[in-house]
């Protein structure tokens, strides 16, 4: 057991699990502070886990979480506006408070965002995601900040999601033409990549974009995944008009399945930038969508 303690911020989220997971296995204490405690996970790690209340818009709770803590890590993620919760909110403001009171604790700060952040953006949640970075470097310049790619393992929102598609529908709508290119990254190795960086490597300060070893095509990906389930499907492509104009009537329903910014992230690109940092200067070998799914 290490003799360093670091609170997660969103750890009971899929990628705040996985971190959790991984920071007890390499000994770390970890107090995991989240909006709405659940006793049914974590049960098996015994002590090593904690979980507290805190909430990322209530600087007072994000203090008392943080406090004593060697490490923070930000994992909090809002992908649709609901609930009284709004993007700069939780992106901005919220990641700004961690990142204030992480420095203010002496505690080393690694703040999880996303592949194509951009302050220009249609999109307010990539908007406020990119603000959000910069909010935090004002607070915290020592940060390191890890940028994931669209993540898959098991159970995860997207691929698996796509799987169902394919296992059930004859036609599977693309986004445009389906030419769109996603590099997947491995749950396991952005969790892997933040223990990595608090085990002490010259990560200060850097930034870290993650991606799978491989780039594909919105139409490859389906492609192989249709390989994956053994099914055969008819590929339909959808001009992006269309797909604004059903995620418009979407905004309607009160947990709509479409949103505006889901449609904008799936315009643009999603892979590591040339000349950034990645996985392999963390010395992680990162895992093939194949390699795992034909284990």
């Amino acid at each position: 057991m290490r003799n360093e303690q670091v609170t997660v911020f969103g750890g009971t989220g899929y990628l705040g699990q996985h971190i959790v997971r991984r920071l007890a296995q390499a000994g770390y204490g970890v107090r995991v502070a989240v909006r709405h405690p659940r006793t049914s996970l974590f049960q098996n790690m015994g002590e090593a886990v904690e979980q507290v209340q805190a909430d990322v818009t209530e600087k007072s709770s994000v203090a008392t979480a943080i406090k004593g803590s060697d490490a923070t890590v930000n994992a909090v993620g809002l992908y649709i506006e609901k609930g009284g919760l709004r993007f700069d909110a939780v992106h901005v403001e919220g990641a700004y408070a961690v990142a204030q009171l992480s420095s203010a604790a002496a505690a080393r700060l690694i703040h999880i965002s996303g592949i194509g952040v951009d302050t220009q953006s249609s999109s307010r949640y990539i908007r406020a995601r990119a603000i959000g970075e910069e909010r935090v470097r004002d607070a915290a310049s020592n940060a390191v900040i890890l940028r994931p790619s669209v993540l898959f393992g098991p159970n995860d929102a997207f691929l698996s999601t796509l799987m169902n598609l394919i296992h059930y529908l004859p036609i599977i709508p693309l986004f445009g033409s389906g030419s769109t290119k996603l590099q997947p990254v491995h749950v396991e190795d952005v969790a892997d990549a933040t223990v990595r960086v608090l085990d002490g490597m010259d990560s200060q300060g850097k930034i870290y974009e993650l991606g799978g070893p491989r780039t594909y095509a919105y139409r490859e990906l389906l492609e192989v995944l249709q390989k994956i389930e053994k099914r055969k499907r008819l590929l339909l492509p959808v001009p992006f008009l269309i797909w604004e104009t059903l995620a418009a009537t979407a905004t309607l329903l009160p947990n709509p399945p479409l949103t505006r910014d889901q449609i904008i992230l799936m315009r643009d690109d999603n892979i590591v930038s040339a000349g950034t940092n990645t996985l392999q200067d963390l010395s992680i070998t990162p895992r093939s969508l194949e390699e795992v799914a034909f284990q």
